[in-house]
């Protein structure tokens, strides 16, 4: 590593730490991002809606080369019990940016995000961990990693819901179980062909598919579907506080909901291509934590930036603004 002192260290290449760094990157700041994981997006997850109202501000028609999936033109919410399904659908023709929203897989946008922040000027470490902040006084001034300590003028921290670097400035607070979710998903390989007649659409189109009751044993959280090219991702979300009064497990509520009557003639002749699981943040501004101290800011999840209002569940584009 670079003994040279970075007029930033982002830590984390989620979609907050990546549009950070090609940002200030772009305004001529020397940026390194650190990352954990082995690339950018290795170990992220999303159900796989972004709303494209703030990347398009800072990367304008970004979908023209951008891996998205495809634009959401159809959205549902079914309500369900164990055997039955209640469902309101809505269809339009593809809106025009910035109003467009996409269907998207993390592990292709999040390494096209840091590409383009390396274009900018952007260095990149991938698989090291930030172990600790440096700090001089009450100012970090840079992260230590291993034996190595790199400087900065600022630190932006952008390592995800559970920030144990925000933690360690207690700048985060110590939040409520009833603050976050767990969010398991499956991505099942179905042929575009197969998803354009099976949910009524164009090719290039997508579907935005809410579901409560069932899904989450009654308990709160809820399912959720979304096509992708040629797969769909298929999940759930149970409030963390809840589980523990729940009859079933998590793993056995997603096998059930693709079980249900209105899931499975969807899902029929799919091959399971990838299972994850993530900590959702979902307590709104009541855990927020500090958002800027001296040398250090936080973004993306890190900040409880996520909005779950049952028919619409914001994350990524929120990560994003903070960001810019």
């Amino acid at each position: 590593m670079s003994d040279d002192k970075f007029d930033a260290i982002v830590v984390g290449a989620g979609v907050a730490g990546t549009v950070a760094a090609y940002v200030m990157a772009k305004a001529g700041l020397d940026v390194l991002v650190i990352e954990r994981g082995n690339s950018a997006g290795s170990k992220n997850m999303t159900g796989g809606r972004l709303y494209a109202h703030s990347i398009e501000s800072i990367m304008p028609g970004f979908a023209t080369s951008a891996p998205i999936e495809r634009v959401v033109t159809r959205e549902k919410i079914s309500f369900l019990t164990e055997e039955s399904a209640v469902t309101l659908d809505f269809h339009r023709a593809p809106p025009t940016p910035p109003l467009t929203s996409y269907t998207v897989l993390r592990n292709k946008l999040d390494p096209w995000l840091m590409a383009q922040a390396e274009q900018a000027g952007a260095q990149f470490i991938p698989g090291v961990r930030v172990d600790a902040l440096v700090r001089e006084g009450n100012r970090v001034t840079g992260v230590q990693a291993g034996d190595d300590i790199l400087d900065a003028n600022i630190v932006i921290l952008a390592d995800g819901v559970n920030s144990m670097l925000g933690r360690s400035l207690d700048m985060v607070p110590a939040s409520s179980a009833h603050h976050y979710a767990v969010g398991v998903k499956e991505l099942i390989g179905l042929s575009p062909v197969l998803i354009e007649e099976r949910f009524n659409l164009a090719s290039h189109e997508g579907a935005a598919w809410l579901f409560a009751g069932a899904p989450s044993n009654g308990l709160m959280g809820g399912g959720f579907l979304y096509t992708n090219r040629d797969s769909v991702s298929l999940g759930l979300v149970c409030g963390l506080g809840d589980i523990a009064h729940a009859t079933k497990s998590v793993p056995q509520m997603l096998e059930d909901f693709k079980q249900h009557p209105a899931i499975r003639p969807l899902i029929q002749g799919g091959t399971l291509l990838e299972y994850s699981a993530h900590m959702v943040p979902e307590g709104g501004i009541a855990m927020m934590p500090e958002l800027a101290n001296d040398g250090v800011m936080i973004v993306g999840d890190a900040a409880g930036l996520c909005l779950n209002l049952g028919y619409t569940v914001r994350g990524m584009d929120l990560a994003i603004a903070s960001a810019q």
